[in-house]
């Protein structure tokens, strides 16, 4: 093989090594889009779940703390919470603790 036949492969193969790079960081891309999707449709809690965990801490000792974090998003009732509050009450009432 001469010198201009080993340019030529060399310069296929540079071209092969660079396509394969370029899909490689394509699907990179595709996969870390596809994880970030999945981490943001985590589920988010029903109204008949929460208001059983809510009933749960009520037995448990904490009605007041209940009604006073239902008010704290500006309901008079769990009824009246946002849906969109939903995981950020359960988030809160799960704090509560014995003191």
């Amino acid at each position: 093989m001469n010198k201009e036949d080993l340019f030529k492969k060399i310069s296929e193969d540079l071209k092969s090594l660079s396509n394969s790079f370029e899909l490689l960081c394509e699907l990179e891309s595709k996969m870390t889009k596809k994880n970030k999707t999945k981490k943001n449709d985590k589920k988010e809690i029903s109204f008949e779940e929460l208001r059983a965990f809510l009933a749960d801490k009520s037995r448990l000792g904490f009605t007041s703390d209940i009604k006073a974090l239902i008010n704290s998003f500006g309901a008079n009732r769990l009824s009246e919470v946002k849906e969109s509050d939903y995981d950020e009450l359960l988030k809160k009432a799960k704090e509560l603790k014995d003191e």
